[in-house]
């Protein structure tokens, strides 16, 4: 293994007892990258970082973080990185000052260097004029930024975020990854796990988790392009289950899965799918129909490689 990545595995297993929980990863990630670690609760995520990130060891396989191996340097490791865990870890009795002052003394910042960084801290987060206020008083959002202020005090090369969004609404959900951008642009390297789609589409390279295994390493379009064979189309259409019935017996349609109100469904490229479906939704009863051709989402993705996975064990 080099030392000119950011994050370097090869084939990184976790085993708790009979169950494999990651499942021989290996990825590189580029120093300055958002990399996103993309897939469903329990698939290895959260397991993975862990391991990254010198706090569970690994059952096989080896891994190096900024160079430094992480069964044995692990507290290198620690030192020199940020981590912010799915679940919310500050102080909630403290105020936001005295939690930045508590992570600044855990990380050895100088008292003499530590005023500045916590007030560009404070900037960064957008929390001045929230200095005094209770950390338990906070809304998810403005504890987001609090936990991520907090992990970055030291100001690490490489920064591990473990569903950081979770529970926050959309409105706080953006302006934290304008922060992700912000210190990205400043050279740091983000690892972050994501449940969310639509967050994994500003990663520069994703890797899918499924099953504990990593089934798809690449860049947003590259996956699109790879995995999806033809066309999606959304579809509309009242009664919902009478519809995906319709499309998933039409010829030429392959997977149908819903999305929120709609269905997508994934065409041949034999031709033209979309008006022959809607005249026969339209003929089988189906009311307010709409099927539209779009740009297929990570969600089409996700749906048709884990559907050509469980295909090829069946």
């Amino acid at each position: 293994m080099s030392t000119a990545y950011a994050v370097e595995t090869e084939n990184l297993t976790r085993n708790f007892g009979e169950f494999v929980a990651v499942d021989r990863v290996t990825l590189l990630v580029e120093p300055g990258e958002v990399f996103g670690f993309l897939g469903p609760n329990g698939s290895g995520k959260t397991t993975t970082i862990r391991m990254l990130c010198g706090l569970i060891a690994p059952s096989a396989g080896a891994g190096r973080v900024l160079g430094f191996d992480i069964g044995r340097e692990s507290e290198a490791i620690k030192a020199r990185i940020g981590y912010m865990s799915q679940k919310f870890s500050l102080y909630p009795d403290l105020t936001v000052r005295e939690n930045l002052e508590f992570y600044a003394d855990v990380y050895g910042i100088a008292r003499s260097a530590r005023a500045a960084r916590i007030a560009a801290l404070v900037d960064m987060a957008g929390l001045r004029g929230r200095e005094r206020e209770l950390t338990a008083n906070l809304s998810g959002g403005w504890k987001q930024r609090l936990a991520l202020a907090c992990a970055i005090v030291h100001q690490p090369r490489m920064l591990f975020l473990d569903e950081p969004t979770g529970g926050v609404d959309p409105e706080a959900r953006r302006a934290f990854w304008d922060l992700i951008y912000e210190l990205a642009s400043q050279g740091v390297t983000v690892f972050v796990t994501t449940h969310y789609m639509d967050e994994a589409e500003h990663c520069n390279r994703i890797g899918l988790m499924y099953g504990g295994r990593l089934v798809a390493l690449d860049t947003p379009a590259a996956l699109k392009h790879s995995t999806i064979k033809g066309e999606v189309l959304e579809i509309e259409g009242t009664p919902q289950d009478r519809a995906r019935a319709i499309a998933e017996g039409h010829p030429g349609i392959g997977e149908v899965a819903p999305h929120g109100a709609r269905l997508h469904a994934i065409a041949d490229s034999a031709g033209q799918r979309a008006a022959p479906l809607a005249a026969a939704l339209r003929a089988a009863g189906v009311e307010d129909v709409r099927v539209e051709p779009i740009d297929p989402s990570l969600e089409d993705v996700f749906v048709a490689l884990v559907r050509g996975l469980s295909a090829g064990a069946a």
